[in-house]
């Protein structure tokens, strides 16, 4: 079986690991007593992708190496979840997506900015994703060299760069009023379209959920997505750590096996910053498993699948030689009608053949044998009648004249 290396997992794990334990407070919360503005001033940096960001620039380059390895999983499972879909989970009304577009900004580091996801919707604009945690006036400038990048990785692949959305889905932490959703320094206006993840019916959404995973109906796309980004819509830690807990418990209920790695997964990765070490070896656990249990599941279908071909093969080759046998029959059948048919033909053929040769023959005795007497009883000598009727000879005409006489004599 292949190491969870291999299927890309363990850099979902391992993200989790630095935080490991950290059940009570989180590196965004103020700690109780604090002024917001002194909290915000002791708040380390925050750097790196996805919704809950958190790492320390500069200080664990192989944690946030681990980090982008873990949104890199992530973004890619979630690409093509949406691929295809809208963004109506996340409460906004944007075309359809149709292609997910490359992230990389070549004008930006490694270890720099990175955004999320970039989307090509229906209506032929680009939509740059970001999920944040805090608001903070930067990330604007931040959002501003992000449109940049891309609009010089589209002028250095000689393509024309398309309209840009500028779309930041905000966690429970924020609320639309805390947000300005316009920036403008005179030359540059840029405005977002934002998501609320605290505006969400986060208890009626699990309860439906709930309700549908107990009776073994496959989530859509929206469902799904709603089980990994339901833990974020809250905004108390402990309140995170519960429903991170609620919402495994959940994920881990889906029948659907690929449905089920894909939400544990995305759950370990988009709270990857207040989840426990408890929890987050549980997620592993229930993904091992789920992954042995897919490839039972595929080994099943792949034995099923060759020995209905097997079935099917041995069907056709069946028919195949029992059409071939019928045909052969058929064909020997109708030989031997047409061989007997021919038979009779000619048997019948030949009899009414003699027949007729025969009452011919027969005809012409009694023609000749009429002749013969008329001439024997006008008293025509032998020889004569010899000569005009072939078929007598002497003998004959005389023993008809004999014949004749025993009869006039009787008579």
């Amino acid at each position: 079986m292949e190491t969870m290396e291999m299927m890309g997992i363990r850099p979902l794990f391992m993200a989790a690991q630095p935080h490991a334990g950290k059940t009570n407070a989180s590196p965004k919360e103020p700690q109780e007593g604090m002024p917001v503005t002194e909290a915000k001033q002791r708040e380390p940096s925050m750097e790196g992708n996805g919704p809950a960001r958190g790492l320390r620039k500069g200080k664990d380059m192989g944690s946030i190496e681990i980090a982008y390895q873990n949104k890199d999983i992530t973004s890619k499972m979630l690409a093509e979840n949406l691929k295809g879909k809208s963004f109506r989970v996340y409460g906004l009304d944007l075309p359809e997506i149709r292609h997910v577009l490359p992230t990389n900004i070549p004008t930006v580091k490694a270890n720099e900015l990175r955004l999320d996801n970039i989307f090509e919707l229906a209506d032929g604009t680009a939509a740059i994703v970001d999920y944040e945690s805090a608001y903070k006036d930067e990330d604007k400038v931040k959002y501003l060299h992000y449109m940049a990048g891309i609009a010089s990785r589209y002028l250095k692949e000689k393509q024309p760069c398309p309209n840009l959305r500028m779309v930041v889905i905000y966690t429970g932490d924020i609320e639309r009023k805390q947000v300005s959703m316009e920036y403008d320094i005179g030359a540059v206006k840029m405005s977002l379209e934002c998501a609320f993840l605290s505006e969400l019916d986060s208890k009626g959404i699990f309860q439906h959920l709930k309700q549908k995973v107990k009776k073994n109906e496959r989530l859509d796309d929206e469902e799904l997505m709603e089980v990994i980004i339901l833990p974020l819509s809250y905004r108390n830690v402990e309140e995170k750590q519960q429903k991170i807990r609620e919402s495994v418990e959940l994920a881990a209920q889906i029948q659907d096996h690929g449905q089920q790695l894909f939400a544990l997964s995305g759950i370990l990765a988009f709270t990857d910053k207040v989840i426990d070490r408890e929890t987050a070896d549980k997620i592993r656990r229930a993904i091992e498993m789920t992954q042995v249990a897919q490839i039972f599941e595929e080994e099943k279908q792949q034995a099923l699948l060759k020995v209905t071909q097997i079935f099917e093969e041995e069907k056709r080759q069946a028919l195949q030689q029992a059409t071939q046998i019928f045909e052969e029959e058929k064909r020997q059948a109708l030989q031997q009608a047409t061989q007997m048919y021919e038979e009779e033909k000619r048997q019948a053929l030949q009899q009414a053949t003699q027949m007729h040769e025969e009452e011919k023959r027969q005809a012409l005795e009694k023609t000749a044998k009429q002749i013969v007497t008329r001439m024997i009883k006008k008293n025509y000598p032998a020889e004569e009648i010899v000569s005009l009727v072939p078929s007598y000879s002497q003998n004959d005409v005389e023993a008809l004249r004999i014949e004749l006489d025993a009869a006039e004599d009787k008579n």
